[in-house]
Parts: structure tokens; C-alpha cells; sequence
């Protein structure tokens, strides 16, 4: 069975998805972008669970429950704050990526949609950020195929347009 990867334009808190990514600080406290949005969504019982988990180090990632989102779970990872890429931003930025899926497998996940990791307020390029998310997806599913479909969720055109163009290449 192969892995169905594609790119959306959409808000990640509207997917009914096994696993939406959340795009958190070290805290898994709430914030703003897209880590406020999903805590929002999901309600306070998020918070009361993610205050249990003591925090995640930069590219780790945890897991908790959905709660009010259509999606069963939230897996929480912290990106690299950008700092020119020579702070080890890459190598970090690719764990993330990993440590979710390798999450979502171990929790017998099928379905998992990610945001740009980074690439808010932490200021990871773009098109840096989206290579190293599809590279690492294809070479984590082409070794597990128990994952169904991963979805990119873009915030903007100009992003889903960069997913796409990697995307058929």
C-alpha cells in the first residue's frame, strides 16, 4: 500500500485527520499562529493535558487527544527558531517532521496533516522549510507504509503553490 501525499490550502483545525501537527514552543503551552489556533479549537481540556506533558525540547514532539477538533489527536513539535541555517536549523527542522510520524506510527495513526513547520514567527524560509518537510516524509513512508495520506495544510497560496511544484517533482 502506498502513502497518498498532497498539499491543501485550509485551516489545519478543520481536518479530520488521525493527527493534526501542531507547530508549538518549547512550552506546549499555547501561543499564537497556528499553535493559538489549534488550542482554540481544540479547548481548555488541551491545555490541561499538555501542562502534564513538562514541555518539549526543539525537535521533539509529543502526543495528545484532539478534544473539540475533528482530528483524534494533536502532535505537538517545536521547530527552530531560523537564525541563518547554521545553528543546526536543518537537521532540527527534519527531526520534527520525523519524531511526528514516528508518533503517529507508534499510536497506530493512519492519517496525519502538518502546517510549515517553523516558517511563522520562528522565520524558517519558505522553500528551505517545505524541501526538507517533503524530503522527510518520502523517505519516512517509502520504509512505512502504514501510513495512508499526509497532508501539507498551507496557510497561503504562495505556499500550497511550493508544496505542489515538490510535490510533482
Amino acid at each position: 500500500m502506498s502513502t497518498r501525499i498532497n498539499a491543501v490550502c485550509c485551516d489545519i483545525t478543520d481536518l479530520a485527520t488521525d493527527a493534526i501537527v501542531n507547530a508549538a514552543n518549547t512550552t506546549l503551552l499555547g501561543g499564537g499562529g497556528v499553535d493559538g489556533a489549534i488550542h482554540r479549537a481544540a479547548g481548555p481540556e488541551l491545555l490541561q493535558e499538555c501542562r502534564q506533558l513538562n514541555g518539549c525540547r526543539t525537535g521533539d514532539a509529543k502526543i495528545t487527544k484532539g478534544y473539540r477538533l475533528k482530528a483524534r489527536h494533536v502532535i505537538h513539535t517545536v521547530g527552530p527558531v531560523w537564525h541563518g541555517g547554521n545553528s543546526n536549523e536543518p537537521a532540527l527542522l527534519t527531526s520534527c517532521y520525523r519524531r511526528s510520524l514516528e508518533l503517529a506510527v507508534e499510536h497506530g495513526l493512519t492519517s496525519i496533516a502538518f502546517p510549515g513547520i517553523s516558517t511563522g514567527v520562528y522565520g524558517y524560509p519558505q522553500e528551505a522549510a517545505a524541501e526538507i518537510a517533503v524530503s522527510t516524509v518520502r523517505a519516512f513512508v517509502a520504509s512505512n507504509s502504514s501510513l495512508k495520506e499526509v497532508i501539507f495544510c498551507c496557510f497561503s497560496e504562495s505556499a500550497l503553490r511550493v508544496y505542489e511544484q515538490l510535490l510533482a517533482e
